[in-house]
């Protein structure tokens, strides 16, 4: 047979002779040279819904693309088609546009109510923008039109089961991600629950230790020996040590879990607020001098997560410079390639350079540092906040030069107003 002649969009033949010879020469049509169309893919066994209320042609198309390598299964309307659809499962649907009763649209709709992922391709006669947008609109992925040609429709379908494909494996992803967020929920949930547990369990032995050393040290009063007061305060000593290591383990635990509020933080008074509390708390104890750049851009960050860096560093700062003859903290920021970089400074013993990826590690504690109290997880929740903002964290220091802690946060802070 002579292959069909215009490729201008034209209604197919309706009626049942022409309308079969509209058949015959989809089956048929071969490229120049008179080979065969043949397909530049696999179907892979592909399930296809066909949808014409042609019955001839419908039955052509589904004997033609059984012949590639698809499963068919052909409907003369749309209703048989959606009742296909609610019992079986099928990973394209072919449907006429111009058919009685429910058009090739409001089927489509329909199919893909009932089945999200599935592909779906528009066969019609009276190709035009506003259809093909209307038909986009819809659900539909592409459209071939009549009278058709086998080398044509082919690739058409391939990509239209290629993106079908690739929303059932986005589909699936995302309930892979859904799951993994609800057991990610339910593990914090539990992890939290065992943590308030833990803590309960182990704070009230330590309580209790601490409680009977001091009742005991009053009970016996003058009747103790140096060294046995020494030991009871050395008991009393280890039972602090071990409360604050528990409530920073949790304050550890918190942070990692702790969503995110960010909002516009004055970083400059927020460390002019805490440098003054920690004055206040070590006013039996050497004096710290503080220093507090004036000009310092606005940051967006949580701000209790952010007043807990300074309450670290700063509370580090001045454990280490107290000991100086004359003890200075320095807070400043500058910008350091388009990014705001924070500094807490002190100009206390500091620390072999050689050891300082451990600083950051829980429990980890430099050589010297044993001399000064501290569980070791300062540092730690630090980095944990400072990460969680998208930043990073790093020291430098020399022996007997001091330290120096500097910090980013993700987003470039907004230059505050004058």
């Amino acid at each position: 047979m002579s292959t069909p002649g215009p490729t201008a969009p034209r209604q197919a033949p309706r009626g049942g002779q022409d309308n079969a010879v509209a058949a015959f020469r989809f089956i048929e049509s071969r490229p120049e040279g008179g080979a065969p169309a043949m397909p530049t893919f696999s179907p892979a066994g592909a399930r296809l819904l066909i949808v014409d209320d042609e019955s001839a042609l419908m039955q052509a198309l589904c004997n033609t693309l059984a012949q590639q390598g698809y499963r068919t299964v052909g409907c003369v309307g749309a209703d048989e088609a959606l009742q296909q659809l609610r019992t079986d499962r099928f990973d394209l649907l072919l449907t006429d546009l111009m058919m009685p009763l429910t058009d090739g649209l409001a089927l489509a709709r329909a199919a893909l109510a009932i089945d999200p992922q599935m592909a779906v391709v528009m066969m019609t006669g009276q190709g035009s923008i506003a259809t093909a947008v209307e038909a986009m609109q819809s659900g539909v992925l592409d459209y071939v039109l009549k009278p058709f040609k086998l080398a044509a429709m082919l690739p058409v379908l391939e990509r239209a089961l290629a993106i079908g494909r690739l929303r059932s494996e986005n589909a699936a992803l995302h309930e892979r991600v859904r799951q993994h967020a609800l057991e990610l929920e339910n593990a914090n949930r539990e992890l939290e629950a065992y943590a308030a547990a833990v803590s309960h369990d182990l704070r009230a032995p330590l309580r209790s230790i601490d409680g009977l050393t001091k009742l005991l040290s009053h009970k016996l009063g003058g009747a103790l020996t140096q060294d046995t007061r020494y030991v009871l305060d050395l008991i009393g000593n280890c039972a602090h040590r071990g409360q604050r290591l528990v409530e920073d383990l949790l304050r550890l635990s918190r942070v990692s879990r702790q969503p995110l509020a960010r909002s516009e933080v004055d970083v400059a008074e927020l460390a002019r607020e805490v440098a003054a509390e920690l004055q206040a708390e070590s006013a039996a104890k050497p004096a710290v001098a503080v220093a507090v750049g004036e000009t310092w851009p606005v940051a967006q960050a949580d701000p209790a997560l952010l007043r807990q860096v300074f309450v670290n560093l700063l509370g580090n700062a001045f454990k280490f410079s107290q000991r100086s003859p004359q003890a200075r903290v320095e807070v400043c920021c500058h910008t350091r390639e388009g990014e705001c970089v924070y500094c807490v400074a002190d100009n206390g013993p500091g620390f072999e350079m050689s050891g300082a990826e451990d600083l950051f590690k829980p429990f980890e504690r430099l050589q010297g540092a044993e001399d000064f109290e501290g569980s070791g997880v300062g540092l730690s929740i630090v980095q944990r906040i400072v990460q969680r903002h998208g930043g990073r964290i790093w020291a430098e220091a020399s022996p007997g030069q001091g330290a120096r802690f500097y910090f980013t946060l993700a987003e470039a802070p907004s230059q505050a107003a004058a």
